[in-house]
């Protein structure tokens, strides 16, 4: 049993529930992180000391008290499941493919993601009257030549890494699904948008990357 604690609309559990679907793992997972408070109680704070979704409590992978292994981070948490459990698929074995697919994860969560984050808030989260259209532009203006950035490296090949799908993968969709979904003027980008359809197609992607952006 692993448990996964958060809201399926969070980018950041997205790629978890995801990867555990890819694996087949059984898994649960606890809706938190919506209403305000939830991630504050006595017992949260013991899993996720930063107050912050998703953490996961892995009852397969219990220590020698027999308590869950418990993790938190979303990219360290993809990653270990992959190690753990899918060795050889979304997890390369090969030490250079495993090192490119860690760069295009830290990637995404030290370059694409927060160039983004302005423009998504403000097109999704704020009411129109009260957006910053500055701001906005200013993420866009970051955010556009990264997407053209991925969109080249996807050129001529099905998968970030080239002929396998892999973990890079999981962490790079759920992105570039709110990039392109944040309802501002996007360049075409048709090797990105070949490669998200693709993605948006598999079977453990299903309700997720089908999401309205929130």
């Amino acid at each position: 049993m692993l448990r996964i604690w958060g809201r399926l609309s969070s980018i950041n559990v997205q790629k978890v529930v995801w990867c555990a679907r890819e694996l087949h793992l059984d898994h649960e997972r606890v809706d938190i992180g919506v209403s305000q408070g939830d991630l504050d109680t006595e017992a949260y704070v013991r899993l996720n000391p930063n107050r912050q979704i998703p953490v996961i409590e892995d009852f397969r992978g219990t220590d020698v008290g027999g308590e869950p292994f418990v993790l938190w981070e979303s990219n360290a948490i993809v990653r270990y499941l992959c190690a753990q459990y899918g060795e050889g698929t979304l997890w390369p074995e090969d030490v250079k493919a495993r090192a490119s697919a860690d760069r295009w994860m830290d990637w995404q969560t030290t370059t694409f993601s927060p160039a983004m984050v302005t423009a998504f808030l403000n097109m999704v989260r704020v009411p129109a009257e009260q957006r910053d259209e500055a701001a906005i532009a200013a993420s866009c203006k970051r955010t556009e030549p990264l997407a053209a950035l991925l969109d080249k490296a996807l050129a001529g090949r099905e998968f970030i890494g080239g002929d396998r799908f892999t973990m890079a993968d999981i962490s790079l969709a759920c992105a570039a699904h709110r990039w392109m979904g944040t309802p501002v003027p996007h360049e075409p980008r048709p090797d990105l948008e070949r490669w998200l359809a693709a993605m948006r197609a598999r079977p453990a992607a299903g309700g997720i990357l089908e999401l309205p952006l929130r």
